[in-house]
């Protein structure tokens, strides 16, 4: 306290109480895989930030080209900036990479490229889903003869097909159609999982050769992209993929229509518009409130950032003042998304609600040290689907146009 023993004008700074919320990051990419240096470090998650970062240190100059060189390249290729790679043996489960990737907190995405085993999808989606932090994507098969598989989820046993990149059967192929194992990732109930098929050719960027490539890497980076363009809540679909001069297989619209339903992200090339991501789902039933890849990565940005920001309150005492400065913090936070375009309102009160009061913290509950907040939120979905409706008038013909999300 400032003595006042002169007449005069005293200034005295007080803090205004308020601790912003900042929005942690979503454009950094976890990738693992076999590194083409034979001594490259292995069985740790290094972070590198360019690909000549990555050439100095996973590769030499009689290297050649593995699934990771590829997804590493394009991840940068595509508007990726930073990511960490974790590089194992060949021939070894990702359980070891992913246990490499669970300490960097920055990690938003993960891919293990080329791998299409039905167990390596399960640890993968598995990985995130326990973090819930962070979402997979997984590579279908290079190339599948019955699209059909790609619309059922896969088993254990379906291994051995999954990692055969034409797709063509085996021993199991010779099972009754109804018993063939199916070559879909099982479903992620929170949809912590995305699903892309088919691959993609590319010229190999440790030669000159044109190869098929999964697209995994290639997805991280526009899905990076996407992020620092227009925000996470943009699905990123529609977008063409650099560097990809064709698909290793061709889809057509009903064969889409197989596939979307099922939560498999088509890669799909038109004529004019180039090669170009065609699906915006996750693994989530179609059903399911989790079924957008943006909805799923919009609510891991808002939940990991206000838990970030919110440790001051831990040991804070648990009364009305504590309650108000929680619902001052996060209401500023949602704000911020909503002028964004990240929720659905006309209004803030519309686009979601912050409670901390006497009604969520009940004596029993403050007994407990707990305070509880509930928060909702609306968040903005993509036009997956636009529908014009024309009709006759005697003035001409007119045009409505219709947006909706689908099914």
């Amino acid at each position: 306290m400032v003595d006042l023993l002169t007449p005069d004008v005293y200034v005295k700074e007080m803090p205004s109480g308020a601790h912003q919320i900042e929005a942690v990051g979503t454009q950094v990419a976890g990738f693992i895989g076999t590194a083409p240096r034979a001594d490259a470090p292995r069985g740790q998650a290094i972070a590198v930030n360019n690909w000549a970062q990555f050439v100095r240190t996973f590769t030499d100059s009689d290297s050649t080209s593995t699934p990771l060189t590829n997804a590493v390249y394009g991840f940068f290729q595509n508007g990726g900036n930073r990511c960490f790679v974790v590089n194992i043996r060949r021939g070894d489960t990702v359980d070891s990479g992913l246990r490499a990737l669970e300490p960097e907190d920055e990690v938003a995405m993960v891919a293990a490229p080329g791998y299409t085993d039905i167990a390596d999808y399960a640890a993968i989606v598995s990985h995130c889903e326990t973090l819930a932090d962070r979402v997979a994507i997984l590579d279908a098969p290079l190339h599948v003869d019955d699209i059909g598989l790609l619309a059922k989820a896969g088993t254990a046993t379906a291994g051995a097909v999954a990692a055969r990149p034409s797709g063509r059967k085996g021993a199991a192929g010779d099972a009754p159609p109804d018993e063939t194992p199916g070559l879909r990732p099982q479903p992620s109930e929170n949809g912590f999982g995305a699903f892309y098929f088919p691959g993609i050719t590319i010229r190999d960027p440790l030669g000159k050769d044109l190869i098929d490539v999964s697209p995994s890497g290639h997805v991280a980076g526009i899905w990076a992209r996407s992020d620092a363009t227009r925000g996470v809540h943009k699905a990123p679909a529609n977008e063409v993929i650099r560097g990809a001069v064709n698909v290793t297989q061709r889809l057509t619209r009903e064969e889409q229509g197989v596939l979307n339903p099922a939560g498999v992200n088509c890669i799909r090339y038109f004529p004019r518009e180039g090669i170009r991501i065609w699906g915006a789902r996750t693994l989530a039933d179609a059903s399911s409130e989790w079924r957008y890849l943006n909805v799923r990565r919009l609510f891991n940005m808002i939940e990991e950032s206000i838990a970030e920001a919110t440790r001051w309150i831990v040991f804070e005492p648990n009364d009305r003042q504590l309650w108000k400065s929680i619902r001052r913090d996060v209401g500023a936070f949602l704000t911020r998304v909503w002028l964004d375009g990240a929720l659905m309102g006309r209004t803030a009160s519309e686009a979601f609600f912050v409670k901390c009061d006497e009604e969520t913290n009940p004596p029993e509950i403050i007994d407990a040290g707990q305070v509880v907040a509930v928060i909702g939120i609306a968040p903005v979905k993509p036009a997956e689907f636009v529908v014009f409706q024309i009709s006759q008038s005697a003035a001409g013909a007119e045009i409505e146009t219709q947006g909706g999300n689908g099914g």
